[in-house]
Parts: C-alpha cells; sequence; structure tokens
C-alpha cells in the first residue's frame, strides 16, 4: 500500500492524502490551501494524480480547508461517490457555492486589475457549476455505522467534536490475509466545550494520521476565556464607546460565539447587546445547526430551552443584503459586529475593519486558528499597519486573541486523545499543523507514549508493508 501527502503536511491548510492498494485508490479530504500568497496558484494547479483513478473519497469535514477542491475534481471529471456525515452534506450546499462565488468575484477583479497580462490569477479553480456538481456527488453515513465503498475497504465514521458534522474516519483495508486499520482524526474539537459532543476515543489502530494545528500550545481555560470575552465585550461597549468586530468562520465558530454571548447574558454578565451577524453564509450555518439538534451536548440543549421562554435576550439581527450590510459602516459604537471570513482574506469582514481598525474606542476579537499569509495573522502578530482594498490602515484598535474559543483541540487535548489507544499505533503520521507545532508534537507523542511518528513532508510518498505491519524505505 502506498501512501501519498499531497496537503496539510508541515502545513495546516489544504488537506489531501492518497492511498493506492492492489485493487484501487481512493482520497481522504480534497481541501484547498488557504493563507500564503501562493495559495490559490497551488489550488488552480493540475492535481498530482489522475482523477479518473479515483474510487471514492472519504471527508472528515466541511471546512474548505478540507472540501474545497471537491467541485475541482468534479470540473476533472470525477463521478464516483463522496462519503461524509449528513451534517457535513447539509453545510456543503452553503460551502461550496459560496467558495465557487468568492473565486469568480476575485477572478473577475483580478482581470480588470491585470488587463490580461497575467491569465492565471483570472481563472477560478471552478465555477458555481463545478460546486453544484460535487454537491451530487455526496453520499451521507451516520456517525458510528460500518460502510463498504469497495469490496476491501471497510469504514466507520465516529464524531471528532470540532464542528457540526465533523469525523474520525476509521478504516480497514484488506489486502490478501492481511488487514490494516487506518485511523484518520480529521480536525479534533476541544474536550468540554459547549453545543457539540466531545471527540470520540478510539483505541486501536496499525496506520494513525493525527492533526497537530496546536500540539506546541496550549489554550486558556475555558473560565478564563469567558471572562476576557465579556471584559472586553463590556469596556468596548460600555467604557470606551465603540464597537467589537469579530471575525469568525461562518460554520461553528459563529454560532458558539452566539452562544456565549447569550450565556453571558443569561448569568448577568452583560446587558443590553446588540449583535449584528453579517455573514449570509453564517446565517445559512446557523439554520443548518439547528436542524441537527440531536448533535448538541446538554449544555447546548438547557441554552435553547431557556432561550426560547427568556425576556431579556439580546438583539441579534442576521443581515442579508448588501445594503444591511454597508448600513452598519455607519454605526459608530454599541455593536457587536461578527462577520466572515474568520482569517481576514475575503467578505465582509474586510469592510467592517477598514472601517473600525483606525479607531482606537474599538477592538477586534480573534477566536480561531489564523493561517501564515493572512490579515489575520497579521492582527495577531501585532501589525501597526495593515493593507485592505489598496488603502494602508493604522491598527490603533485592541486586537484580543481568545484561542479558548478554538475548535481544535490543543496540546493536552491532543495528547489526552492519544492515550485512549490500548496499544501504540505502529506507525503515526503527524499532520495538519506548521512545521514547529508538528515537530514538537511528534516529539512528545514519541517520549511520552513511546510511539513511532513521523511529520511527513507535502508531496512524499510512503510505502506500507502490509505482511510485515511497518513502513519500507
Amino acid at each position: 500500500m502506498k501512501i501519498s501527502f499531497l496537503g496539510a503536511a508541515r502545513e495546516v491548510t489544504g488537506s489531501c492524502y492518497l492511498v493506492e492498494t492492489k485493487t484501487g485508490r481512493f482520497l481522504v479530504d480534497c481541501g484547498m490551501v488557504q493563507g500564503r500568497r501562493e495559495a490559490m496558484a497551488r489550488n488552480r494547479a493540475p492535481f498530482a494524480f489522475d482523477v479518473g483513478t479515483i474510487d471514492f473519497v472519504l471527508l472528515t469535514h466541511a471546512h474548505i480547508d478540507h472540501s474545497g477542491l471537491l467541485p475541482k475534481l468534479a470540473r476533472n471529471g470525477y463521478r464516483g461517490p463522496v462519503y461524509t456525515t449528513g451534517a457535513t452534506a447539509d453545510l456543503l450546499q452553503v460551502l461550496l457555492p459560496d467558495s465557487a462565488y468568492i473565486q469568480e468575484t476575485d477572478a473577475k477583479r483580478a482581470s480588470r486589475r491585470a488587463h490580461g497580462k497575467n491569465v492565471d490569477e483570472a481563472t477560478p479553480a471552478y465555477s458555481i457549476d463545478d460546486a453544484k456538481d460535487a454537491l451530487t456527488l455526496l453520499q451521507p453515513i451516520e456517525y458510528d455505522t460500518y460502510f463498504t465503498p469497495r469490496s476491501d475497504v471497510r469504514c466507520r465514521y465516529r464524531d471528532a467534536g470540532h464542528i457540526l458534522g465533523s469525523a474520525i474516519i476509521e478504516v480497514w483495508v484488506s489486502q490478501g490475509d492481511e488487514t490494516t486499520k487506518i485511523v484518520f482524526s480529521g480536525d479534533l474539537g476541544q474536550p468540554g466545550r459547549p453545543i457539540l459532543r466531545d471527540p470520540t476515543p478510539i483505541e486501536d489502530a496499525d496506520i494513525l494520521f493525527i492533526e497537530s494545528t496546536y500540539g506546541n500550545r496550549m489554550h486558556k481555560s475555558h473560565g478564563a476565556t469567558l471572562d476576557e470575552l465579556a471584559e472586553v465585550v463590556d469596556n468596548t461597549l460600555n467604557v470606551k464607546g465603540g464597537n467589537v468586530i469579530v471575525p469568525a468562520f461562518a460554520v461553528g465558530r459563529t454560532q458558539e460565539i452566539l452562544y456565549h454571548l447569550h450565556r453571558l447574558t443569561r448569568q448577568g454578565r452583560l446587558h443590553d447587546l446588540k449583535i449584528f451577524v453579517d455573514s449570509p453564509m453564517a446565517s445559512k450555518a446557523t439554520r443548518i445547526t439547528q436542524k441537527h439538534f440531536e448533535l448538541f451536548d446538554r449544555q447546548a440543549r438547557d441554552l435553547v430551552e431557556w432561550y426560547e421562554g427568556a425576556t431579556n435576550l439580546p438583539y441579534l439581527h442576521f443581515t442579508a443584503s448588501v445594503d444591511e450590510s454597508k448600513a452598519l459602516n455607519q454605526i459608530i459604537s454599541g455593536a457587536i459586529i461578527i462577520s466572515a471570513s474568520g482569517m481576514c482574506t475575503a467578505g465582509r469582514i474586510l469592510h467592517h475593519l477598514r472601517n473600525n481598525l483606525a479607531r482606537a474606542q474599538c477592538s477586534v476579537l480573534i477566536t480561531g486558528y489564523q493561517a501564515e499569509g493572512t490579515l489575520g495573522r497579521r492582527l495577531v502578530d501585532g501589525a501597526k499597519t495593515v493593507r485592505i482594498f489598496g488603502d494602508d490602515i493604522p491598527v490603533r484598535a485592541s486586537v484580543h486573541t481568545l484561542n479558548g474559543f478554538s475548535a481544535h483541540a490543543d496540546q493536552a487535548a491532543l495528547m489526552d486523545w492519544a492515550g485512549h489507544f490500548k496499544t501504540a499505533p505502529k506507525q503515526t503520521f503527524v499532520v495538519h499543523g506548521e512545521v514547529k507545532a508538528a515537530q514538537i508534537f511528534s516529539g512528545l507523542l514519541k517520549e511520552r507514549y513511546n510511539w513511532n511518528t513521523l511529520v511527513p513532508e507535502h508531496g512524499q510518498t510512503v510505502h506500507w508493508n502490509a505482511q510485515n505491519q511497518r513502513l519500507e524505505p
């Protein structure tokens, strides 16, 4: 068996792994690269495999860095099944067409700037029609249900607790008399967070792919994070007299921030909030989240029950039109504006940052991972000036990073999840992390559990000897 690391190897985005056996080939994830300047060039580049030879795709979850090149796969002729959970399939109905729309819009803008000089930048990786084609390939599978995408491959999805519908994938590949169990962690959620259930413990694997986004650091405690959220919001709105701007991923993070703001109101720690969610995609994702109430944990169910009967609720408005979005720019103080994208790379959040970053009365709340090369990362790293829509904007607003809201498990949680394995995997690949994070986490797994680990390089292919259950040189 051969395994190729075609993305999320020594980097966080672009998740894509190719597994080849004597009888066929399949992909796990097919995600877009995000963040760096060369990201779109990589997304437009030809696949590193013959699309016609792929039998099926296993998808861990809906985030674009895991799913975003499925339309390109369809554009190149792929017509096989894409297996994923039902909630993920629902979210992709929103996320994939939106991704295509953003690319088409960016390509038109680049075409106007380039005047025909740079054709590549004016070419999207795929179109809205390609996204619609990809959606027809989705095959929803329930959690904890065995399915057989090919006669020699058996699979099962387990709850990863990362975002709605996110999954750990267990895969059993049979070759002759030998069966190799491969586990793909996908993105693991931080245990103890509200709304979603904790990641499912896995007890055995021959080969393990484990994410390492925060493999080199810990999140603030949940209590300390809520304290900081309450303090920043109260101080900005009631003392400084400004706005709170929240770049948030439309799926997962927006819903969690809304949950906490309502919970803090319920506890009497915040009052008279005016919250605007300026993201059509987030509005749709919130409705999908409500549809999958059966996936909520007890805390979230309790809050929903309170919400239905409460009278002192925050003002909450989901903007729909462009005109409504533009009207928010006239609000000088008292507003919490939640908008996508979460890494500040595109979308309506850029307008709100341009209008509020230069104002010392305002605050920016960073609530999720910011990839290298993104505007969000520059803000986290303390940039004094940033460029938005061709203008240099001074950063006078206070910038607060609340990693306690991260949808990713921190180092301690990753180690705890790994600690549920009753026997060490014969080979562990540490993926989905920047080089430093992946290497530190790999070393920790070796030191504490005596695991055989490897931090693969992008494009690397390894050979697995199923009979001897080891990597071949």
